[in-house]
């Protein structure tokens, strides 16, 4: 088929932006072929001119348009990604959680923008190789998603060869999956420790309780300043006054919100909490343009 025009990318840009903050700008026309092509071909329709036609003629809400930015979505991820995040929360930032909590509270881990899970699941196996002392449950590890695709691969915890390669070291997954056909499938100890639910960042959030961490790592870079200091003032209100919160490596609070201090940890920056917060709590920050 032709190039999309103007006209039509503008449109698909206007819905992931409403539906999920995603920014889209001109020169990712590619993009939005490649990853809309093969869905407008599973929906029935001769082409993507075509598909995104019938998304016009309904308005913005509708289950295509879900399809579609769920579609849009960019769901890169791996085990143990870039390493000293990880090593960061081994050595020294789970060890003085564990020193500072009652043993009556349980150490809960948010990972927002989890995609097919291994960030979440990471954390599980550094939770139950390294500190094996802790009671069943001592750790609450919840993990959302946008994409309801992505969470129900999640929720699988199934893989195949070449995303266990990714960043899996080999002892864990000998100790932590089980291999079926040409799938490797997490043991239920690990994935019992999960727990997946479905969340889009830039709509209010649900009642929740305060974390000790938040993973929020490498989905900032998909949206606009404004929508970055939304969630970042939201996620204050939702951390503990004592916890930390895990960006990407490219991303940073820097001229977004002064009200958090990166601190260097073991060759990862973390960044916590420098204000009180005040009375307004997640849901009710706007997201509103």
């Amino acid at each position: 088929m032709s190039a999309l025009t103007n006209h039509e990318f503008d449109f698909v840009s206007a819905l992931a932006f409403s539906h999920a903050a995603i920014v889209l700008e001109r020169g990712k026309e590619y993009l939005v072929e490649a990853r809309l092509t093969p869905l407008a071909k599973r929906e029935g329709f001769d082409s993507l001119r075509s598909f995104i036609l019938a998304l016009q003629k309904v308005g913005v809400q509708g289950p295509l348009h879900s399809k579609a930015v769920d579609a849009l979505t960019t769901n890169e991820t791996y085990f143990f990604r870039d390493f000293h995040p990880f090593e960061a929360l081994r050595r020294t930032i789970l060890p003085d959680l564990i020193a500072l909590r009652d043993k009556s509270h349980r150490i809960k881990i948010w990972c927002a923008a989890c995609s097919t899970g291994q960030e979440p699941f990471s954390i599980a196996m550094l939770v139950r190789e390294f500190f094996p002392q802790l009671a069943p449950g001592a750790v609450e590890i919840v993990a959302t998603d946008y994409s309801p695709t992505v969470l129900r691969r999640a929720e699988t915890g199934s893989y195949n060869q070449t995303e266990v390669n990714r960043g899996l070291p080999a002892p864990y997954l000998l100790k932590y999956f089980t291999q079926q056909g040409a799938e490797w499938i997490i043991n239920p100890e690990i994935r019992e420790m999960v727990q997946f639910r479905p969340l889009n960042l830039i709509e209010p959030w649900p009642a929740q309780p305060l974390w000790d961490l938040v993973f929020i790592r490498n989905v900032m870079i998909y949206f606009d300043v404004k929508t970055k200091k939304v969630i970042l003032a939201n996620l204050r209100d939702a951390l503990r006054p004592d916890g930390r919160l895990f960006l990407g490596s490219s991303e940073t609070t820097l001229n977004l919100d002064p009200n958090w201090a990166p601190v260097t940890c073991d060759g990862t920056v973390v960044y916590q909490r420098v204000n009180t917060p005040g009375t307004i709590r997640p849901s009710l920050v706007s997201f509103t343009r």
